[in-house]
């Protein structure tokens, strides 16, 4: 696979505006009356509801994302997930505004784990406007091999910490599309259960990864009204289905906040760090 790396340095440009349609289907989707996030602003993580994928139709590949190669590196493995972010807040993004973002692929790193080969990608996006960069954001993408019969199950990770707010969530097929709908994400994994079960081997249909990011970032906020929040990191540690529930899980720090989403067995799925300003 040494020739992916031929990737790394690949840059890429999009424009969009920050419509404020796409926060009240957020706000919506997230279950608010009055969103605990500045009015007029795109709260944090709100811009993953911009600079949307544009393929043409006969550009889908089978697992509902655009075909391999292009901007992105054409890894053969078939299993495409969101691994993790690092991203930092620099100054907020108003509703209306014209926004661009700057893509580059900043390292290909084929490694071999129990589950067999993968490949990580990193891609650094910046996302400015007219007053300068607002947002940097290195994006983690994992490709796998395809699922074998036999294969053993992630192992589990217990939380190290006790949860000071918590927040049950019963997923369904409903909020999956609707997060789709809201990202423009084909992805089939999250809305077709027969191509989840007979191709990818899971058992039910996934929930998304920064699906997860984002309603830890609303726990918090939830939490703390008015905060002003700076920086973000998340990882996945663990799949979630829609045929369990799970719980958001959130302490306060010096800084922020600790965060953890646990699945139905109370196996950490995703943990993330959150800094803040708070008012």
């Amino acid at each position: 696979m040494d020739h992916l790396r031929d990737w790394i340095g690949r840059s890429e440009g999009a424009e969009d505006v920050a419509s404020p349609v796409a926060l009240t289907g957020l706000a919506a989707m997230l279950d608010h009356d009055n969103p605990p996030w500045p009015a007029g602003e795109v709260p944090p993580l709100g811009h993953w509801l911009y600079f949307l994928p544009k393929a043409l139709q006969r550009d889908i590949a089978e697992d509902g994302h655009p075909h391999k190669g292009g901007f992105l590196p054409p890894v053969e493995l078939p299993r495409r997930m969101w691994a993790g972010d690092t991203l930092t807040f620099h100054r907020p993004i108003r509703s209306g505004e014209a926004i661009t973002r700057r893509s580059t692929i900043e390292e290909v790193t084929p490694k071999e784990g129990r589950s067999g080969r993968m490949v990580f990608v990193k891609v650094r996006h910046e996302i400015s406007t007219a007053a300068g960069v607002a947002i940097t954001e290195f994006h983690d993408i994992v490709y796998r091999e395809a699922a074998k019969p036999g294969d053993a199950p992630v192992p589990g990770e217990r939380p190290t910490g006790e949860a000071v707010w918590q927040r049950r969530i019963q997923p369904d097929p409903v909020l999956l599309f609707r997060y789709s709908a809201l990202t423009f994400n084909g992805h089939r994994i999250h809305y077709d259960r027969d191509y989840c079960r007979d191709v990818e081997g899971y058992p039910g249909l996934v929930f998304h990864g920064p699906l997860s990011a984002t309603m830890l970032m609303d726990l918090f906020l939830r939490e703390n009204p008015g905060a002003r929040v700076t920086g973000f990191r998340f990882r996945a540690k663990r799949p979630l289905f829609d045929i369990h529930p799970l719980t958001l899980c959130g302490a306060p720090t010096a800084t922020g906040a600790t965060l953890w989403v646990t699945d139905h067995e109370g196996f950490v799925a995703m943990s993330a760090e959150l800094e803040a300003e708070r008012s």
